[in-house]
């Protein structure tokens, strides 16, 4: 059986973490030309390369390809900043991933105007309503969806008369991208705190 030093040994193993979660970023100064390219391009494009973007920028191509759909979200979808943090809040809370879940409860309340306790039930998976229409059909498709249930008639209906069927998509794309995103952190097993290099 191992001593108490030999456990200890194991548990703070140097090599289990990097700089983000387990992911060890490279310097910008020493980044090959194909990912300083695409960090540069990201940075260009969102003004900053935020949470799996560091570690998306390890496959450049990937990363050029995906990242103008997290940043049409910042500024072309149909969808609100509060619907899109409802929809986000609950995706990342259906995969328990710690860091996005943190930053988003955050942006939800600060960005989203959303209330504290229905962001809170958002992320846990409590029941939450919302007073305005299209708040309460993106809560109520996002939930259906996250718990991979059968969107009924009678929703799709609803969510159709409310959002139209290009925010049905942004809904349902939006929580395709934030299940990369949590499962991407989830994977690297990325802490609430981490912060990453500062580049």
């Amino acid at each position: 059986m191992p001593d108490v030093d030999e456990v200890k040994a194991l548990i703070e193993d140097p090599d289990a973490f990097g700089t983000f979660g387990r992911f060890v970023e490279t310097p910008v100064e020493r980044m090959p030309a194909a990912m300083r390219e695409v960090y540069d391009f990201v940075m260009r494009l969102r003004g900053g390369v935020p949470g799996p973007h560091k570690i998306w920028a390890s496959n450049p191509a990937l990363l050029r390809t995906i990242a103008p759909t997290g940043a049409y979200y910042q500024t072309d979808s149909t969808l609100t900043k509060a619907e899109i943090e409802i929809a986000t809040c609950v995706t990342c809370g259906r995969w328990a991933a710690a860091y996005s879940s943190f930053e988003h409860e955050k942006i939800a309340e600060a960005l989203g105007g959303l209330d504290p306790d229905k962001v809170q039930a958002l992320i846990a998976g409590l029941p939450t309503g919302f007073e305005d229409p299209r708040q309460q059909v993106v809560y109520e498709l996002a939930t259906t969806l996250a718990a991979a249930r059968v969107v009924p008639l009678g929703l799709f209906r609803r969510s159709r008369d409310l959002l139209g069927d290009n925010g049905i998509a942004d809904v349902t794309v939006l929580m395709g991208w934030f299940t990369a995103v949590s499962l991407t952190l989830m994977a690297y097993d990325v802490p609430s705190n981490a912060t990453g290099l500062d580049q």
